[in-house]
């Protein structure tokens, strides 16, 4: 078996609210061009390819804070988390559960949603983008959503959020050659965490659970920044970062970094995915595609995804782990 745990999917319900919200917006005038994205049907054919594949569904872009103010997020959340449940009560063979979308403009709203959707509707964890319309989660008004989910004992899904707005250099308006896409999701990835870790938030809640989307962005390639920091460098010394004591973190920043999970979602590429085992161990990584976002419908990134993992050669005991068993568990699926 293997479970999928970071995919998306856009229930007909759902889109067809989008297109009243934002008719102009990509993901209401290209993504429905991916007939799987939006099709149950078509999503279903593309999981028989693929023998004891199932997926963890979520939606994809824009968060819902983009779409519209807080009193309008609310009742697009519970659409979306009901549509998505319905799928999953309909094929629970393929979808098992969701992972549910909130309403971050409206603490109050997300909160209870958390609960509705959890309690009520079955998912198991939530998905949050690394901004929130530009707040940074580790913003205090965010707080009661991480204590919220360590109390539920599930994991929040963090995806990169990032688009042409945010340019390249500051003489600039907007990021060019799709640099935005390609280089600024993993930075995202890479910033949420660190905000989020120095903030204080493990020392805090120390079992919360946080899957990161591809792969952690860039934090397995870069294990001595995170372990020399720059005043380090001048007012510090080998085993004291003067920035990580002044945020009172308890603990050496690179212990934090490694209490994260990452999803294999860089399309099956070996070099990155070996890095990223290697950071994160085999108990923190969970399988994930990110179908079906590619020229094939999701083929290419379901195939080269599996393929990337076994590349690894590890045990058969450890490869399960990573391909269903580490979600299993983290899902209490």
């Amino acid at each position: 078996m293997i479970i999928d745990v970071f995919n998306h999917f856009m229930p007909k319900p759902y889109l067809d609210r989008l297109r009243q919200l934002i008719p102009d917006h990509v993901a209401t005038t290209a993504f429905p061009r991916l007939k799987t994205l939006v099709d149950v049907d078509a999503r279903l054919q593309l999981l028989d390819e693929f023998d004891g594949l199932q997926q963890v569904l979520s939606l994809a872009n824009p968060p819902l804070e983009l779409v519209g103010g807080p009193n309008v997020t609310p009742d697009l959340a519970r659409l979306a988390n009901d549509s998505l449940a319905d799928v999953c009560r309909r094929h629970p063979e393929r979808f098992p559960t969701f992972i549910a979308a909130l309403p971050m403009n409206n603490m109050d709203a997300t909160l209870a949603e958390i609960d509705r959707a959890i309690n009520d509707l079955g998912a198991r964890g939530i998905q949050v983008f690394t901004n929130v319309a530009g707040k940074p989660l580790s913003a205090p008004e965010f707080r009661p959503l991480f204590q919220r989910m360590a109390a539920h004992d599930l994991p929040v899904w963090v995806h990169p959020m990032r688009g042409p707005n945010f340019p390249d250099y500051a003489s600039e308006k907007q990021s060019e050659d799709e640099i935005w896409f390609s280089f600024g999701w993993p930075y995202e990835t890479t910033a949420c965490m660190t905000r989020l870790i120095y903030s204080g938030l493990f020392d805090e809640l120390p079992a919360l659970k946080i899957i990161t989307h591809h792969m952690g962005g860039m934090i397995p390639f870069f294990p001595i920044k995170i372990n020399l920091g720059f005043k380090q460098i001048f007012f510090g010394t080998r085993e004291r970062n003067p920035v990580a004591e002044d945020r009172g973190l308890k603990r050496p920043p690179i212990d934090y970094f490694k209490m994260l999970y990452a999803d294999t979602a860089i399309g099956g590429e070996e070099a990155p995915t070996r890095c990223g085992h290697a950071f994160f161990g085999t108990e923190r990584c969970l399988f994930a595609t990110d179908a079906p976002f590619d020229a094939e419908q999701g083929r290419g990134l379901i195939a080269d995804t599996i393929r990337g993992v076994e590349a690894l050669a590890l045990p058969r005991s450890e490869l399960d782990r990573i391909l269903a068993g580490n979600a299993r568990d983290l899902l209490r699926l």
